[in-house]
């Protein structure tokens, strides 16, 4: 994940709070899931991909996007 622009410190992630990896079976820098306590609200929840990018959003919009994917509305993604 050193390859992430923008982002302070050692491989980018200082001070922002893990809370989980997906995938995880190889060391090609999966997406992950922080908590950035030290952000504004809005952008609270941070999600990081393989490609050097970055999601910010508050964390309500992060518990609609849970919602949906536990309601099955994003299962088609993944047959796509």
């Amino acid at each position: 994940m050193s390859d992430i622009q923008g982002m302070d410190g050692v491989d980018g992630m200082n001070g922002l709070d893990p809370v989980a990896t997906f995938c995880g079976n190889c060391d090609c820098g999966c997406p992950q899931l922080f908590v950035d306590p030290a952000a504004p609200a809005e952008r609270r929840v941070v999600l990081t991909d393989d490609f050097g990018q970055r999601v910010q959003m508050s964390a309500d919009q992060f518990s609609s996007l849970v919602a949906e994917a536990k309601s099955g509305k994003l299962d088609g993604i993944v047959s796509a």
